[in-house]
């Protein structure tokens, strides 16, 4: 339990971002599993359209902290390389 005003404040505030943190997270995990099944389901035409919206939305996520930029890159890079192989197909 906190003693100190300052560490009451401290808390509430922790509190309240874990729960915007968990909202980001699950905004993050929405847009892969969105990506992953336009991929399998061989949609690429969708998942090409989708790519800018999807980029944008992870980047958001990054920018904030909820999740380290260079993951994020990762996984936008790694999407990217399958839509244009697939797309070559």
């Amino acid at each position: 339990m906190p003693n100190t005003k300052s560490a009451i404040r401290r808390s509430k505030k922790n509190k309240s971002q874990a729960i915007i943190n968990k909202i980001r997270k699950s905004k993050y995990k929405s847009a892969i599993k969105k990506m992953s099944t336009y991929l399998e389901s061989g949609k690429i035409d969708d998942a090409q359209k989708f790519l800018p919206e999807f980029h944008s939305q992870v980047m958001k996520v990054a920018k904030t902290g909820a999740m380290n930029k260079k993951t994020v890159s990762r996984k936008i890079s790694k999407i990217t390389k399958r839509i244009l192989n697939n797309k070559k197909k």
